[in-house]
């Protein structure tokens, strides 16, 4: 694994917008930084990255039917009490899920060592499923990349597939909150995909879905019998629609169930179970209140984008990144630090597709905590 400076493509911010990536940039800031990419032997792909998302994505639902018998798991998830029974019967009830992104810290040499699961709202998707993938194949035509260069990439075509296999109802609705450029694009994305995939696909702004005797209806007062909704379950609880969202006759993508995943609780429970796993930290329910010693990391449990986290490096660096989410539990997890390539530090985001692993996507920070105003960097595979 190495970072590899390259010369950035003439012309390719009016390409990202003719494409409709119009978050390359945020606030002035790159966001799609292609001034480098990272490389990797397929080995380190193979063996560090895709075996072990798929080994820990089967870990982790294998926890769902614990967690959804224990109430003391529940409540420290923190899972509203009125919604258990939902939460259940969208499992119990098999409910299908589309996808998640896996957070890693790797430096190409040890294990793979897993943050965080994004499990419920992952973005950064249209980025590495396709713009990636492009600047890819337009490098190798310029004659900047090897032609023998490949990319762990297959997002697009394993959602294409899980799009055409889903049981899904029809017209199906994407939904994304209004104010979100990002958020947008990664829904226009998905339903560019589905549409492909031959879903009779829609838009509706979070903001416009309706009710009608306990349904959720669009604009016009047609019940929606499926959704997908970039917008998180734990804010949707939250919502005034909340009750309706559970006596709905709507198919939910992601599902409820995935409430209990998208959870940072979801970590200490991984290590009670599979303490000492080569690809899991030690990771422990916490108060939130003690101080926290070097060494260690405090997460809130339902967190973005670095938001409210802290952490104490082993040498006794302090970080702390504001943020809204200080009104639920925590958890304390062991600090791994981020690979360091020149002046950012490199996380490794894998995802999921179904079941299986789908690609990497590349993200840089200034600091050891990934925040919204990172870069993400294209990568490629060479033996």
């Amino acid at each position: 694994m190495k970072k590899v400076p390259i010369a950035p493509r003439p012309g390719w911010q009016a390409f990202a917008e003719s494409v409709g990536f119009q978050f390359h940039t945020i606030d002035n800031e790159p966001y799609w930084d292609e001034s480098a990419y990272y490389q990797f032997s397929l080995a380190q792909i193979e063996d560090d990255l895709e075996t072990p998302t798929e080994q820990l994505h089967q870990m982790a639902l294998d926890l769902v039917p614990d967690i959804l018998q224990s109430e003391e798991k529940l409540k420290q998830l923190g899972i509203p009490e009125t919604f258990w029974d939902a939460v259940r019967y969208s499992w119990e009830n098999g409910e299908p899920h589309l996808y998640g992104r896996m957070d890693f810290a790797y430096d190409g040499k040890g294990q793979a060592k897993l943050l965080e699961l994004n499990y419920d709202t992952p973005t950064s998707l249209y980025e590495t499923g396709f713009f990636q993938w492009v600047w890819l194949e337009d490098q190798q035509m310029r004659g900047a990349l090897p032609t023998g260069a490949d990319q762990f990439n297959s997002l697009q075509d394993k959602l294409e597939q899980a799009f055409a296999e889903l049981p899904l109802p029809r017209p199906f609705y994407f939904s994304s909150v209004t104010e979100s450029q990002e958020d947008k694009g990664t829904v226009d994305y998905l339903m560019d995909i589905a549409l492909q995939a031959g879903l009779d696909s829609r838009y509706i702004q979070l903001e416009q879905l309706g009710d009608i005797d306990g349904q959720l209806v669009d604009l016009e007062g047609f019940p929606i019998e499926g959704l997908f909704k970039l917008y998180p379950w734990e804010f949707m609880l939250q919502e005034e629609f909340a009750n309706t969202l559970i006596s709905s006759n709507t198919r939910f993508v992601e599902p409820l169930w995935k409430i209990l995943l998208s959870n940072k609780g979801i970590l200490p429970l991984l290590w009670q179970k599979h303490q000492g796993h080569p690809n899991l930290l030690p990771a422990f329910f916490d108060d939130g209140k003690q101080p926290l010693s070097a060494g260690w990391v405090r997460k809130p449990l339902f967190s973005r984008e670095g938001a409210n986290i802290e952490l104490i490096t082993d040498k006794g660096e302090r970080l702390f990144q504001p943020g809204p989410y200080d009104d639920a539990g925590y958890i304390r997890q062991a600090f791994s630090p981020l690979p360091r390539f020149g002046d950012s530090y490199t996380l490794i985001g894998s995802w999921v597709v179904g079941d299986l692993a789908a690609g990497i996507g590349i993200r840089e920070d200034n600091s050891l905590i990934t925040k919204d105003s990172s870069r993400f960097l294209p990568h490629i595979i060479l033996d």
